[in-house]
């Protein structure tokens, strides 16, 4: 299998894992409610995240950079918006 078709799967499966943050992203989105959600496990979450995309650098992986970025985003914006609601509750 050529390194083309390894990256090709790859990027499958980091697009699978990725879009599953959207659910919980835009439930809080619409709405604007974050009740229920763990802080903590997205937290954990994005370090880990942030270690993938480090090594996806290291091997020089687009599917795993790309994956992680935008994971990463997708994290931030719900860890933001869960503490948000927490303080203003």
């Amino acid at each position: 299998m050529s390194d083309l078709h390894i990256e090709i799967i790859g990027l499958i499966a980091a697009t699978f894992t990725t879009i599953a943050f959207v659910p919980q992203f835009l439930k809080i989105w619409k709405k604007r409610d974050a009740s229920g959600v763990s802080v903590s496990m997205y937290v954990i979450m994005f370090i880990g995240i942030c270690i993938w995309f480090c090594y996806g650098v290291l091997i020089e992986s687009i599917a795993v950079i790309t994956a992680n970025v935008v994971s990463g985003i997708l994290q931030m914006f719900i860890i933001v918006f869960t503490l948000i609601h927490r303080n203003n509750n």
